[in-house]
């Protein structure tokens, strides 16, 4: 068991004697309020927070920091006033002690098959819990590391929980505390808590990966330790000082490349990168220097180098990065820094307390916690739980990608980000103002999605003509991140409101027009649950929903025609997907004059001697039949049957325009059953495609994206009734 004394050996290396007596009252004073509780594991209580204060004491935080993380606790378990702490403590502890109190009264342990769920009241709990959790960040950074090493103590003891519990604790710490300590620069941290989730949630793997570092230690020990006694020496004659040492890949990294290697038909044995060589030294030249003896003692592989001391990430990591190949054939990853950067490496802004002392302010600190703040600001326009956990899940616990502005400058993004993505990360008026880009010096198209060490430079007009509507389009991809998305929504509410309107009604009535759609506008409204149809139309102008989110509602709806009263009959066979009210044998067929798709309106026709045509409701042979006591009732039941469907393709013509046509449909994964090209006489073609889709979803998805293709003019749904095509296949 810990003892205050060795937290107290560790903390007077670096906090003067006047201080540490801060640290020693509020261990007495947590001991003393934490007498006779015990933990699910058996030991005394006391030894939680004791461990969760060694952990920080690791990270040199300050002696109000490690008085806090021992009395983290006091108030949420053992009833203790914080006006009390207040009193004893001062209003900084205080403060901090009810910062970690008011997350711990969150219950963010979610199952994994709940976790970060966008409709539900657990939804809702877990974006007000992330909410806190980011505003307490954004107060001071030093709560939410006491919550990182509470949590780290808590994966260490996980066993004593019940294995349901136990397994949504793992699947939370992976999602959410693990990138968190990614996003703060916390590597050590990251990588510790990794690896400790992963071995509850995946213990098969986990000690697979282990049989297999286990059974070629050996080996790999001799290779590092002789790469790393020729670069000491060679090092040396140079006069540059420097520690060199091995160190092994953590386990939860070496699993995500083993999916990736098992996705590229790789062995696992051909994972090279088992381990990496460190070099630390004094000065940033002594890096560069360093880096050219390496690069001439062994041969650098292309495009595996990075210089993130030039361009450093903006969670404040800085590092020379370089593999090599050792020996002729063996690939290895060497890692260059000073002996700070190393410090900032491991242990992220919390190595900000480390170097305080000797800087009147951290301007580099304040500048790297930016991303916080602003993600703060775009929330306060968020009410709803889903576009906040959208953003969080979005913005901060996914992968990044790092690119370069046309002056060098290291921008982190999302991964999956685009060029208007770079474009509001810089500033919103650039984000307005943009109209194109160039990515490593060629033009690319807005839906570009960038990669590490791509060169961006944005397009912007001289004035500020505003964002376009079709980028909030989610099926045509020109924005990733819920940042981006909230200043374009924001510049289209700004607006005027009657503007919104029109606009509005204009996407929608085209929408259901290229559809051929026949549906009221105030039922629309009221499938879309808003009160009146001008706030659905404003909604629409301004972006608030899309107008593929209104196709993808009405496809999911049989809507009634209250005037027609279709009769029930007997059944027997039908057609996958089709159910006849009454009975569900009846054979069936659809109309070859309108087509019908999933999320049509339709109606039966009971004929002489086929069973049962089914028809839009809206089909002219419906509406101008005579015999309505031959119509029945249908319906769209489950089903996995594709169906085809007309599509009229009218576009400026030119070299390459049916190939860009074809190209996007198959790449939609729908498959072309026929074309037909037109030539106009105003220089215009015209393309018939017949094409097997799932539904009218799929359809309004596909007519979005071939929208965007260069000189198409319009994108409309048309009749089969003269094709050839039979309605075949399974999708």
């Amino acid at each position: 068991m810990a003892e205050i004394k060795e937290l107290l050996e560790k903390a007077k290396e670096y906090i003067p004697a006047d201080k540490l007596a801060l640290v020693e009252r509020a261990y007495s004073f947590a001991a003393q309020a934490h007498k006779g509780q015990t933990r699910l594991s058996g030991g005394p209580y006391i030894e939680h927070p004791l461990q969760t204060a060694l952990l920080l004491v690791e990270l040199h935080l300050d002696a109000t920091t490690l008085a806090s993380a021992l009395l983290h606790d006091v108030v949420e378990d053992c009833g203790i006033a914080v006006e009390e702490l207040s009193k004893g403590f001062g209003p900084e502890v205080a403060r901090l002690v009810d910062g970690v109190t008011k997350l711990a009264k969150i219950d963010l342990m979610a199952t994994r098959e709940h976790h970060l769920q966008d409709s539900s009241e657990d939804g809702r709990a877990q974006a007000e819990s992330i909410r806190k959790m980011l505003v307490a960040m954004a107060e001071d950074i030093r709560v939410v590391l006491i919550k990182l090493a509470d949590r780290f103590h808590n994966m260490r003891t996980l066993e004593a929980l019940p294995a349901e519990r136990r397994t949504a604790v793992a699947q939370e710490t992976l999602d959410i505390y693990a990138p968190l300590a990614h996003r703060l620069g916390m590597w050590d941290m990251k990588w510790r808590l990794e690896d400790l989730a992963f071995r509850h949630l995946h213990p098969e793997e986990y000690r697979k990966i282990s049989r297999l570092l286990v059974a070629k230690r050996e080996q790999r020990e001799r290779f590092v330790n002789r790469v790393c006694g020729i670069l000491r020496a060679e090092l040396e004659k140079d006069q540059v000082k420097a520690e060199v040492y091995g160190r092994p890949k953590h386990i939860y990294s070496i699993y995500q490349k083993m999916i990736r290697y098992s996705e590229q038909r790789k062995e696992v044995d051909q994972i090279y990168d088992l381990f990496a060589v460190r070099v630390v030294v004094p000065t940033n030249n002594d890096c560069y220097a360093a880096l050219g003896l390496i690069h001439n003692l062994w041969h650098p592989m292309p495009g595996q180098f990075d210089d993130y001391i030039a361009n450093p990430k903006e969670n404040l990591y800085q590092s020379l990065h370089t593999t090599v190949m050792c020996e002729g054939t063996t690939p290895l990853e060497i890692q260059i820094r000073t002996q700070e950067m190393h410090q900032i490496a491991d242990y992220g802004v919390a190595a900000h307390w480390r170097y305080k002392e000797r800087l009147a302010k951290d301007v580099r600190f304040e500048e790297k916690m930016t991303w916080l703040r602003q993600l703060l600001e775009w929330q306060r326009d968020l009410s709803a739980p889903e576009d906040f956990l959208e953003s969080v899940k979005t913005d901060i616990f996914r992968d990044q990608v790092f690119v370069y502005t046309p002056k060098g400058d290291v921008k982190e993004l999302p991964a999956g980000s685009t060029p208007i993505d770079f474009a509001y990360h810089i500033h919103t008026e650039l984000g307005h103002r943009c109209v194109g880009a160039k990515v490593n010096g060629k033009l690319v198209p807005l839906s570009y999605q960038l990669q590490n060490g791509d060169t961006v430079e944005i397009l912007a007009s001289k004035a500020a003509r505003g964002p376009s509507l079709d980028w909030l389009n989610l099926d045509l991809g020109h924005v990733h991140t819920a940042g981006a998305r909230q200043s374009i929504r924001g510049w289209f509410r700004r607006q005027e409101r009657a503007s919104n309107i029109a606009r509005g009604r204009e996407l929608l009535a085209k929408e259901m027009k290229r559809l051929v759609m026949s549906i009221d506008e105030e039922q629309v409204a009221h499938l879309m649950k808003f009160d009146t149809l001008e706030e659905l139309l404003a909604a629409l102008g301004s972006g608030g929903i899309s107008i593929s989110q209104v196709a993808a509602r009405l496809t999911q709806v049989d809507t009634e025609t209250p005037e027609e009263a279709p009769i029930e009959v007997p059944a027997t066979g039908p057609a996958a997907g089709i159910q006849v009210l009454g009975a569900g044998d009846l054979l069936t067929y659809m109309a070859r004059c309108c087509a019908p798709l999933p999320g049509d309106a339709i109606i039966g026709f009971i004929t002489r001697s086929r069973g049962v045509s089914v028809h839009r409701k809206d089909c002219p042979n419906i509406l101008n039949e005579d015999e309505k006591e031959r119509l029945i009732k249908v319906s769209w039941g489950p089903t996995h049957e594709v169906h085809p469907a007309r599509i009229r393709v009218v576009a400026w013509d030119r070299v390459g325009l049916l190939r860009d046509i074809t190209t996007l449909v198959s790449g939609e994964k729908v498959n072309i059953a026929s074309v037909v090209t037109t030539e106009n006489p105003d220089n215009t073609a015209t393309i018939e495609l017949t094409v097997y889709t799932t539904g009218l979803a799929q359809l309004s998805r596909l007519f979005s994206k071939l929208e965007g293709i260069r000189g198409v003019v319009s994108v409309t749904r048309s009749s089969l009734a003269n094709s050839v095509t039979q309605p075949t296949g399974k999708g």
